[in-house]
């Protein structure tokens, strides 16, 4: 029996956190957690779950206009009002951080309520009480990063947009990855005017460029407007307007600007410096195969040791990591490939595996498959609206390599894709499967001539 406080103590009560440490205290480990915010990290409070409530709410609109070709008359008036959806969000929010609090103590886990920071590497301090463990586990996760400009503090994130008190008439959104362009899409949706600026040509790196394109072109035709290779040099105050001044000698006035150019890692305050553990230059914590820092019992995982950024991600090393230390399970680790991911734009992605850039420098031989169509729905609604797919198939095996989708019910579709290309799947197997008609998913299953 250690003589210490604890077998395995887990810093931050996130997804991950709170599913390793569930984990060990099901196999039988004397475990505690400590968490200074709120139970369920990011994801719950505010991250994927809140965010897809609101993009919820910014389909309405659109499916109101879209009615009409159905037959459907709205008489009188209607109006959106963002506190309701706010006072509902938070309603829903705050039921699952009660359930993350009950599932821990459920299962034996000790909470301790405040923020842990380390006296050396066997001790943690937590509310001026000295807290010693086997092991650690550090699952902090990230805080939105703003850049260091004159007048950042005028800058809102996009944790502060799931607090504010009114809906902005015009917005602007500084950054072009998955989460400038939800609120883009959200705000747009929910009846703001959008406009998104972004140091690079286009928005979404690292996502196939097809997507990429696709994307661009549907938010531009519903009303956002992009300024590309631009960014903020200065943000000043004019009454209650916010005006960016830019590289391109421009200045944007806003009722809101905000800030969406990526995570850092909240290491910043856990006393790291009274450890051995090592950082790298962007304050995450380098980890090997076993999820070991450069202390070999403080463990990491999630946004602070990997660069997915998905709860999935952190849940499953969480639970690997606990079914190896405490499980009698040492082959049990997270595979990385083929993690289907989504973005909740409008119209949705969803991706898995390769991108086409990806296979161009891997040297690898493909082909490519891809269509573009009108869906059904559209058919009588009258919306332009286009949705756009793409398999990408390795030369010599035939193997499906890369799966991309950009329209209505992407993310429920790709994750039934992710487990095709997780089994090995070929295009000979997508061509011997029966689609479902009429879908847009059948589309998938009857793509058969490559392009030249």
């Amino acid at each position: 029996m250690s003589k210490r406080d604890y077998e395995y103590f887990v810093i931050g009560a996130g997804s991950g956190g709170v599913r390793s440490a569930r984990i060990a205290a099901s196999h039988g480990a004397k475990v505690g957690i400590a968490e200074g915010w709120d139970f369920g990290g990011t994801c719950v409070n505010r991250g994927c779950v809140p965010k897809k409530l609101l993009v919820y709410g910014s389909k309405f609109s659109k499916e109101f206009k879209d009615a009409s070709g159905y037959g459907w008359k709205f008489l009188g008036f209607r109006w959106f009002k963002w506190r309701d959806l706010i006072r509902n969000k938070d309603k829903e929010i705050n039921r699952l951080t009660g359930i993350y609090n009950s599932l821990l103590e459920d299962s034996g886990v000790e909470v301790h309520k405040g923020y842990a920071r380390f006296i050396d590497n066997h001790t943690v301090e937590i509310n001026g009480k000295q807290i010693t463990a086997d092991r650690f586990l550090i699952a902090t996760g990230g805080r939105p990063r703003v850049p260091d400009i004159p007048g950042k503090e005028h800058l809102k994130t996009s944790d502060d947009v799931f607090h504010l008190p009114s809906q902005p008439k015009n917005v602007t959104i500084i950054g072009g990855g998955y989460i400038a362009v939800e609120f883009a899409c959200i705000l747009a949706g929910l009846g703001s005017n959008v406009t998104l600026i972004n140091r690079s040509e286009t928005i979404l790196r690292g996502f196939d460029s097809d997507l990429q394109e696709h994307l661009l072109n549907e938010m531009k035709a519903k009303g956002i407007e992009f300024k590309l290779g631009c960014t903020p040099d200065k943000v000043t105050k004019r009454g209650k307007k916010t005006i960016l001044h830019t590289n391109q000698g421009q200045t944007i006035e806003t009722d809101l600007a905000i800030v969406a150019i990526g995570r850092d890692p909240m290491t910043d305050d856990l006393g790291l410096e009274n450890t051995d553990v090592q950082l790298d230059q962007g304050g995450k914590v380098p980890t090997n195969q076993n999820n070991e820092t450069s202390v070999p019992h403080i463990y990491a995982i999630g946004d602070i040791a990997n660069d997915y950024n998905l709860t999935p991600v952190a849940i499953e090393e969480g639970h690997c990591l606990a079914d190896r230390l405490f499980g009698n399970m040492p082959q049990r680790y997270i595979s990385y490939d083929f993690i289907p991911t989504a973005v909740f734009s409008d119209p949705p992605i969803g991706t898995c595996g390769m991108t086409e850039e990806d296979l161009i420098a891997a040297g690898k031989e493909y082909k490519v498959y891809k269509t573009s169509f009108r869906p059904m729905k559209h058919t009588l609604s009258g919306r332009q609206e286009r949705t756009f797919m793409k398999l990408l198939v390795c030369g010599d095996s035939e193997k499906v390599l890369g799966v991309h989708m950009i329209g209505d019910d992407a993310p429920e579709i790709i994750q039934m894709a992710g487990i095709v290309l997780k089994m090995g799947g070929t295009k000979a197997d997508f061509d011997a499967t029966i689609g479902v008609h009429p879908t847009a998913a059948e589309e998938f299953v009857t793509m058969r001539t490559a392009e030249p």
